[in-house]
């Protein structure tokens, strides 16, 4: 991947950029404090911290760790799980002022190429090409573009995902309702409307505040009404009539049809709800389907449909997401993360999961040869073609109906964006909750971006 000239320029200098995040940013109160792992001096243990979200898949990571630790005696994995919003702001904190907490950090395909540039990250590149068991040509292209900075690999995918609408086809068929293969978001909110209900919402949308949270599958829906963030010149566009219909949209689907609490609502609390056959359909990341099709688990396994993102004026509207494991520059113990890092991405830890926790479980979007191993074309045939296809299809360089000056598509990759879109996503919490009203927000938010924009000029 490479950043815009300007945004490479505003990346480079570590000190600049540590210093506002310093400020800005407050670590999680559950991270603890001190230098990452043990010292291992003289070849003794060695115990390596790993920061991470609290997402089932990581949690299946952390399950698995004994795994490793039995082939590696010398090595403990300690793993810190945080909710998404504190684990960005602890971690982000921890390398931007050489905090060196952890020795393994989960960080997004946003993060990864401005990290790099700030010289945070360690270089994975001839560690991962010289290894030929690892087989970092299976990692899947899409992702691997996005963590990759100037032809140098700096992380290593976890998981990847885009966006799709998930839909529960036993709530929909008694309603004499069906969804085409590729929706567009009136028809989407259509069936909503007309399948809430006392006991079963008719969609769930994210609306915690968060730029990863609301703005993660907000910011897809006002492209696709042809809004962007901001124009090709960095000039910004959040308050023209495009944004702002799209977010009205979007807020008033919610308030109609949607969750009771939606400032409270994220990734997991949609999960849920789905999952127990509280709401009916979901537009979110294309890796919930692993889990609503775990029948241990999900009370709707086997009940499920699915879609492309629901679009206007685009023919894609999903994103393009991973989460990836990174070493911090900061590590003592740079040697065994790798070798941790490694296991819990390699093709034998995908056999490890389908084995002992259920082929849907595998993390998807991450190798492709996962797609090609039986047991999991099986487990997930509802899902994981939908799921590469979607993630082939998005264009990362012009997600929306305007060029970009940016690659990403629910996020603009400077460094600015994460205190902009979380500012803006605090603001627009009270629209939700019927405190505000949508034009002012959009106006403040406008002034702000604009900010942000004139930092990239």
């Amino acid at each position: 991947m490479m950043l815009t000239k300007t945004a490479r320029r505003k990346a480079a200098p570590a000190g600049a950029a540590a210093a506002v995040l310093a400020l800005t940013l407050t670590a999680c109160a559950g991270a603890g404090g001190g230098n990452s792992g043990t010292s291992g001096e003289d070849g003794g243990p060695v115990e390596l911290t790993l920061a991470t979200v609290n997402n089932p898949q990581m949690k299946d990571m952390e399950e698995l760790k004994s795994a490793f630790e039995e082939e590696h005696p010398d090595i403990t994995v300690n793993f810190i799980q945080m909710e998404e919003n504190d684990l960005r702001d602890a971690v982000t904190k921890d390398v931007a002022t050489d905090g060196g907490q952890y020795d393994i950090v989960t960080v997004g395909s946003y993060e990864v190429p401005i990290w790099a540039q700030n010289g945070w990250l360690a270089d994975l590149t001839q560690d991962l090409e010289s290894d030929a068991d690892y087989d970092v040509d299976d990692l899947f292209q899409p992702v691997k573009d996005a963590l990759t900075v100037d032809g140098s690999l700096y992380a290593v995918p976890f998981y990847g995902e885009s966006s799709m609408l998930m839909y529960n086809k036993e709530i929909l068929d008694e309603a004499g309702l069906t969804v085409p293969e590729h929706p567009t978001w009136q028809e989407v909110a259509d069936i909503a409307r007309e399948v809430d209900s006392d006991e079963v919402d008719g969609i769930c949308l994210r609306g915690k505040p968060g730029w990863g949270e609301v703005f993660a599958p907000l910011t897809t829906v006002v492209q696709t009404f042809g809004g962007t963030w901001f124009d090709e010149n960095w000039d910004a566009q959040v308050s023209s009539p495009e944004f702002t219909e799209a977010v009205q949209f979007y807020v008033d689907l919610v308030e109609d049809a949607g969750e009771s609490d939606p400032v409270s609502t994220g990734f997991t609390e949609c999960l849920n709800n789905v999952s127990q056959g509280r709401s009916a359909m979901w537009v979110d990341a294309t890796v919930a389907a692993g889990l609503l099709e775990d029948p241990e688990s999900s009370q709707v396994a086997g009940k499920m449909g699915y879609a492309h993102a629901p679009v206007v004026e685009t023919e894609e509207s999903g994103w393009l997401w991973s989460w990836n494991l990174a070493i911090p520059e900061t590590t003592q113990h740079r040697a065994e993360a790798l070798e941790f890092m490694k296991w819990a991405t390699s093709k034998e830890y995908h056999q490890l999961v389908g084995e002992e926790l259920g082929w849907s479980r595998v993390p998807p979007g991450a190798r492709t040869s996962t797609y090609e191993i039986p047991e999991y074309q099986e487990a997930a045939a509802a899902f994981a073609p939908i799921t590469r296809d979607i993630m082939l299809a998005v264009n990362p360089e012009q997600p929306g109906v305007a060029p970009q000056p940016w690659t990403g598509i629910q996020y603009v990759t400077i460094p600015e964006f994460q205190d902009l879109g979380n500012q803006v996503s605090q603001d627009l919490a009270d629209v939700f909750a019927g405190r505000s009203e949508l034009g002012p927000v959009l106006d403040n938010a406008q002034e702000l971006a604009q900010q942000a924009g004139d930092a990239q000029k």
